[in-house]
């Protein structure tokens, strides 16, 4: 029989602390990160859960200053039509946001999904596919909570073309898009979501979303 692990109050306290201050950051310093970094975060993102154990993520680091400027491109003219779809005070609101952290942070990343994948022989997405996605999304996840103990901060930039990102880093067709992420030191840290205290939105009651049947 295998040890029997458990995770006491304290544990539990800790953990929600790093649930609490895990911030979606847009503001990083320039430090670069310590070697083995992005293998160690990538390794943590391995122990996430996939569907039939498939591990379908894909994680392209890009360093190229050409790859580079063509993603800042593409967010800009995205955020451009963004900014143009707000009126009033919520497009000042919109402009204050700071939504790219493409200048300073020092390491960037595309996530995508392998779609053609054949670990897992096909368990567990014969009626729902998309769980291949899905997986890839907690893989994510648990690479944020991994560098946010870490002190770092990561940046999930959705304000893009998902195919001229795509054609950018040339990689594989069966790979699917799943987002584009800055990771590094940021500048300031907050128990706060970014957009809350910027006034864009609050958070609603738990509570609310609960639905009993």
């Amino acid at each position: 029989m295998p040890p029997k692990k458990t995770f006491d109050a304290a544990f539990r306290a800790e953990l929600t602390q790093l649930l609490t201050w895990r911030r979606d950051v847009r503001q990083f310093r320039t430090d670069p990160l310590p070697a083995g970094t992005i293998e160690r975060l990538v390794q943590a993102a391995g122990l996430a859960p996939s569907v039939g154990l498939s591990q379908p993520w894909r994680f392209v680091f890009v360093e190229d200053a050409g790859r580079r400027a063509t993603v800042r491109q593409v967010f800009e003219a995205c955020n451009a039509t963004a900014l143009a779809g707000y009126s009033g005070e919520r497009a000042e609101r919109y402009a204050r946001l700071k939504l790219a952290g493409l200048d300073a942070a020092p390491c960037q990343f595309a996530v995508f999904c392998d779609r053609s994948v054949l670990q897992g022989h096909g368990l567990g997405r014969a009626t729902m596919p998309e769980t291949l996605d899905y997986s890839v999304v907690l893989a994510v996840h648990t690479l944020w909570l991994a560098a946010r103990a870490e002190g770092l901060g990561l940046g999930w930039l959705s304000i893009l073309d998902p195919a001229e990102v795509v054609a950018a880093l040339a990689v594989p067709e069966s790979w699917h898009f799943i987002g584009y992420f800055c990771l590094g030191y940021p500048t300031a840290e907050d128990d706060t979501p970014a957009l809350e205290r910027a006034g864009w939105e609050q958070r609603g009651d738990p509570g609310s979303v609960i639905v009993r049947r």
